[in-house]
């Protein structure tokens, strides 16, 4: 999702490259990600090969910004718990 956050569709090639995963480990986390709705999949052929591009929707960039603020907020508790 962090790719997507900051990409306006990014292909599978580019994604399994820039995260280092496997072609199954990719599409595993992408199908989890589609059927929670946080991405939109386009698949076209560019010439004969098929080609796959993801976009983050608006409630897949919303629930990814609430993980990110939870984080956060985890860290700061565990600061003032110091």
């Amino acid at each position: 999702m962090s790719v997507l956050m900051v990409e306006d569709r990014v292909n599978f090639n580019t994604l399994k490259e820039t995260l280092q995963l496997t072609d199954g480990n990719l599409a595993s986390h992408l199908r989890a990600l589609e059927e929670a709705s946080y991405l939109r999949v386009e698949k076209q052929f560019v010439g004969r090969k098929p080609n796959t591009n993801y976009q983050a929707t608006n409630e897949g960039k919303t629930a990814f910004k609430e993980h990110l603020d939870a984080l956060e907020q985890l860290i700061l508790n565990n600061r003032n718990n110091d």
